[in-house]
């Protein structure tokens, strides 16, 4: 399989994303005070729990497909709580970089769409909703001076999986779970204002979606292409005492899913699919 970065088909908001990164980026890079390094490397030699809330955002478009006349099929909107792990390694001598994250999120979103042929908003419900993340990222780390420096850039890959368990109404509910791996190209940026413990951070990511399936327990499996993702994200992280720390992030996400090569028996084939995520994470990490 081969594997394309799609910088051209980049969706809207994930351009806006990067523009916004790219800003802070520049403004970290232009300050002039100097502070030591190694709170960067501090702050990312660590492990850390945090509890994480997700704010889901899911449309299907149509076309004309399976009658509908609306280029809105259904929707999905919603928070969903949940809890995140994170380890990150940085090497002294050479900033190596590694880092593993996994978490999970449950809950309920509201449904909106119609049933078979009829008019998008004609029938509202409650889903249930399960995320599932994870990912690895291996990168390298460079600072404008090895042992004073206020900013670290650091360029990374980024392997990860995506799994959505989403159950449709109802006492029997209708389930289909999305998932998809991804393989992407990163840039972490951070700032640590001098004799401060406090470290910003600043990442955004850009490249493609592989293995994307749709399955349905009324149907087979559905292949549904390698389209382009997006994410990017901002983060706190403060020392509070020795070796113990407070961290917040923000972080969108966008996933797309082409029309399913499988057919959904009684619904024709799964349309076009269209997933943001705005993952909100507070946590404490142990420095080491």
């Amino acid at each position: 399989m081969r594997i394309e970065i799609f910088i051209g088909k980049l969706s809207n908001a994930g351009l806006s994303c990067l523009k916004l990164f790219a800003l802070i980026s520049y403004l970290l890079f232009s300050y002039t005070a100097f502070a030591d390094s190694s709170t960067i490397k501090i702050s990312n030699n660590q492990i850390s729990i945090r509890t994480n809330s997700t704010k889901v955002t899911y449309s299907e478009t149509v076309n004309g497909l399976n009658g509908v006349n609306t280029a809105a099929l259904d929707s999905e909107r919603g928070v969903v709580p949940g809890y995140a792990i994170l380890l990150s390694t940085m090497s002294a001598e050479d900033n190596i970089y590694f880092a593993a994250e996994y978490d999970k999120s449950s809950g309920q979103t509201i449904y909106t769409g119609a049933q078979q042929g009829g008019v998008f908003g004609s029938l509202v419900n409650t889903s249930t909703a399960v995320q599932t993340n994870y990912y690895f990222r291996l990168g390298k780390g460079f600072s404008s001076n090895a042992d004073d420096s206020q900013t670290m850039a650091t360029l990374y890959f980024e392997d990860g999986h995506h799994k959505w368990e989403r159950g449709l109404g109802g006492t029997s509910p209708i389930m289909e779970v999305y998932s998809n791996d991804y393989l992407v190209f990163g840039a972490l940026v951070q700032y640590s204002p001098m004799g401060s413990k406090l470290v910003l951070s600043g990442n955004a990511v850009w490249g493609v979606s592989y293995s994307s399936n749709i399955e349905s327990s009324q149907s087979t499996v559905g292949t549904r292409g390698n389209p382009p993702t997006t994410q990017c994200g901002f983060s706190a992280d403060y020392e509070l005492i020795n070796h113990i720390h407070a961290n917040l992030s923000a972080d969108m996400v966008s996933f797309s899913y082409n029309i399913s090569s499988a057919y959904i028996v009684g619904a024709g084939k799964a349309p076009d699919t269209n997933i943001n995520y705005t993952m909100i994470k507070l946590g404490l990490g142990y420095a080491f």
